[in-house]
């Protein structure tokens, strides 16, 4: 199982040279991946989780790829509603040749209403957009001649049966964001349920965690996977692996705009669980 992160391409803190430095510290750590996040207009709805400024996606990742060497690099994940299809076909296909083959395609219906109406794209719709821009990503790509994309994989995220319907019809790998370990086990009889009923293989699991490494034990049961002491954590990442995870993505951002001004915090965590994984693997 792969480690992965969630680098802010957002906040006050967030200019070219932190994100810059954001790379070389994950890569030279050594996890596998590197996503950011996606909106397009910075609204009152999303301000309040992400404020500006909000780096896009696809522009972020292309300045990365000439930082970086190996890691690969993904949208976690791109709302697919907000472009066209064909443009995210050309972006992607030339951002994984530009990149040498490094791209992942997380993909979402979105959330943010005001957003929404501000790039005049029907909020009731976006489940439908979302199918569309899948569907037409895998006819574009399969011309190699023109979008030399090679092989982009698609993680489709949401929480919903919708998503989970979603990505056993259309995706590569099922992106689930921010849950918690018996959420996520009885959400995986359900996602096997919908293939077995397709039929169609089941979705590689590919989740994102929010990581919020304490002191102690945290031991209320509604404790979303990658919260607690570095043991709990190590344990929520072998439970992922064993429930068959083949990347595990770690979000280190807590919610507070001016974390973004300090990242130094969150790179010691990254290493610690890091460390922790490691140690862990090789004892067993």
């Amino acid at each position: 199982m792969r480690l992965g992160v969630n680098v802010p391409n957002f906040g006050p803190g967030t200019d070219p040279d932190v994100l810059h430095r954001w790379a070389l510290a994950v890569e030279g750590l050594g996890f596998d991946l590197l996503m950011v996040s996606d909106h397009l207009v910075v609204t009152p709805d999303v301000a309040e989780q992400y404020p500006a400024p909000f780096y896009e996606p696809f522009t972020t990742l292309a300045w990365l790829a000439g930082a970086t060497s190996r890691i690969r690099l993904g949208t976690t994940v791109l709302v697919a509603p907000y472009r066209h299809p064909l443009l995210v076909a050309r972006m992607a296909a030339n951002l994984d040749r530009l990149s040498g083959g490094r791209l992942v395609l997380g993909v979402g219906v979105g959330w943010a209403r005001q957003e929404f109406a501000a790039l005049g794209v029907p909020f009731e719709r976006r489940g439908a957009l979302t199918d569309e821009l899948i569907r037409t990503l895998r006819l574009a790509w399969s011309d190699p001649a023109d979008y030399q994309s090679g092989s982009v994989p698609i993680w489709v995220g949401g929480n919903s049966d919708a998503g989970i319907r979603r990505a056993v019809r259309l995706g590569d790998g099922w992106h689930p964001l921010g849950f918690t370990m018996p959420w996520l086990r009885a959400a995986l009889v359900r996602m096997r349920a919908v293939a077995e009923a397709q039929p169609r293989p089941m979705p590689e699991l590919n989740p994102r965690i929010n990581l919020r490494l304490r002191p102690g034990p945290v031991t209320r049961p509604d404790r979303l996977a990658g919260e607690g002491s570095i043991e709990q954590v190590g344990d929520d990442l072998d439970e992922l692996r064993r429930l068959g995870a083949r990347t595990v993505l770690l979000d280190p951002f807590n919610g507070d705009p001016a974390e973004t001004t300090r990242p130094e915090a969150a790179w010691r965590d990254l290493a610690t669980v890091l460390d922790h994984w490691k140690t862990s693997c090789e004892e067993n």
